[in-house]
């Protein structure tokens, strides 16, 4: 069966948006997901910037032009949510996604069933503000709910499983990845949930 690559970032809204249209490929086609995490580095390009419980940014390095870029993102992502019933609430810090990623390896070595239950509920409630990403307490009550078993899943959070993910980042770099969702289909690189159409019609046989 064919496998296609999706990395992606719990913190990423784009990535959030991404997830129930890259289900439909596996049930539309007989292929499987192979999802793998690709911490995004965001105040490398974007800045960084904290926000207290009334919005107020008390602590910033943005310039002007990544504070329109970023207002604009979660606009439009909050837009797109809306027709879909999702919740996507902003942000008060740039988060390190990390523990959630490394999350997502202890997943996979279960069946898929538990990536996919870990999947929608860290996104889901990560956006509604609900679930601290960074606290390893609260990943391993997702998993546990998620029907994977914890045994010795602190010490692979705290060692093999980063030593893992440091890997897979770089892999994926040689491979060319920047962003998320990024998708690889028979080596060929996709980013954004946008190009979803042109993978569906590459694995119909009628790539464009």
């Amino acid at each position: 069966m064919k496998t296609i690559t999706c990395y992606t970032d719990y913190k990423s809204p784009y990535a959030y948006l991404a997830k129930d249209l890259t289900y439909e490929l596996e049930r539309d086609f007989k292929i499987e997901i192979g999802w793998l995490p690709y911490v995004l580095d965001i105040p490398s390009y974007l800045g960084s910037a904290r926000l207290n419980e009334r919005g107020e940014v008390i602590e910033q390095s943005r310039n002007a032009h990544q504070w329109r870029r970023v207002r604009y993102s979660y606009m439009d992502c909050r837009r797109q949510a809306a027709k879909r019933g999702l919740i996507i609430r902003g942000t008060q810090k740039i988060w390190d996604s990390s523990l959630a990623a490394i999350g997502m390896l202890w997943a996979k070595r279960h069946d898929a069933s538990v990536v996919r239950a870990y999947h929608d509920y860290v996104f889901e409630h990560f956006w509604k503000r609900e679930l601290d990403i960074e606290n390893p307490t609260l990943i391993a009550d997702v998993l546990a709910k998620g029907g994977a078993s914890t045994n010795g899943l602190n010490e692979f959070l705290d060692d093999e499983g980063r030593g893992e993910l440091v890997k897979i980042q770089a892999a994926a770099e040689d491979a060319g990845v920047f962003g998320v969702p990024s998708f690889l289909v028979d080596g060929e690189l996709f980013w954004g949930r946008e190009h979803l159409e042109d993978i569906r019609a590459k694995l119909s046989g009628l790539e464009r």
